[in-house]
Parts: structure tokens; sequence; C-alpha cells
């Protein structure tokens, strides 16, 4: 399979594709932690993000690497999001719902 994608110049393209999905199933998880968990949920995202470096430094092909790389990034940086978005409370740009749950939790 690597051996098509480099012939005809598509592991970029192979590479976007799966950068754009990682960031697409990691907002849900940013979302659903915040609502069930509260900020408490970012040292699941330092787990996830420590446990895919030693996967992109022992791969062996450059596209998993990359994608494995991508992935704890996402973790990493996702993890910094519900601090944020406590913050974000504050100015009401969270549906009112949520917004009374987030100060109960308090």
């Amino acid at each position: 399979m690597m051996e098509f994608l480099t012939e005809y110049n598509l592991t970029g393209l192979v590479i976007g594709v799966a950068t754009f999905l990682i960031i697409g199933l990691f907002h849900p998880f940013v979302i659903k932690g915040e609502y069930y968990f509260g900020v408490r949920c970012w040292w699941f995202f330092l787990l996830m993000g420590v446990a895919a470096m030693p996967s992109a430094m022992n791969s062996d092909c450059a596209t998993w690497m990359t994608r494995w790389m991508f992935c704890s990034r996402c973790s990493l940086r996702f993890m910094a999001a519900p601090p944020v978005q406590k913050s974000c409370l504050q100015y009401a740009m969270f549906p009112r719902r949520l917004q009374q749950k987030m100060m109960r939790a308090r």
C-alpha cells in the first residue's frame, strides 16, 4: 500500500485526510469530557498524548509516524481546552443547561 502512495505521490493527501479526521474525532472527546467530567478530564488527554509518543517513535513508516505524532499533539493540545472552556462560561458562550451544571460542579 505504501508503495502505491509513494508512486503516485499521495502520501501528503493521506496525511492531510488523517489529520482532518483526527481533529474531527478529538472535538467530541473534548466536549463530552468537559460535559461529563468538568475540568478534571485533562489527565485523560495527558495520558493519551504521552501514550501516542512511543508509538510514533517506534514507527518505521513516515506516514504512520506523522499520524501518531499528530494524535499525540492533539491530545496534549486539547488537554488545555477544559480550563479555557471554563473561562468561556463566564462570558455565556455555552448553552444555559451546561452553564448551570458547570456552576454547580465548582
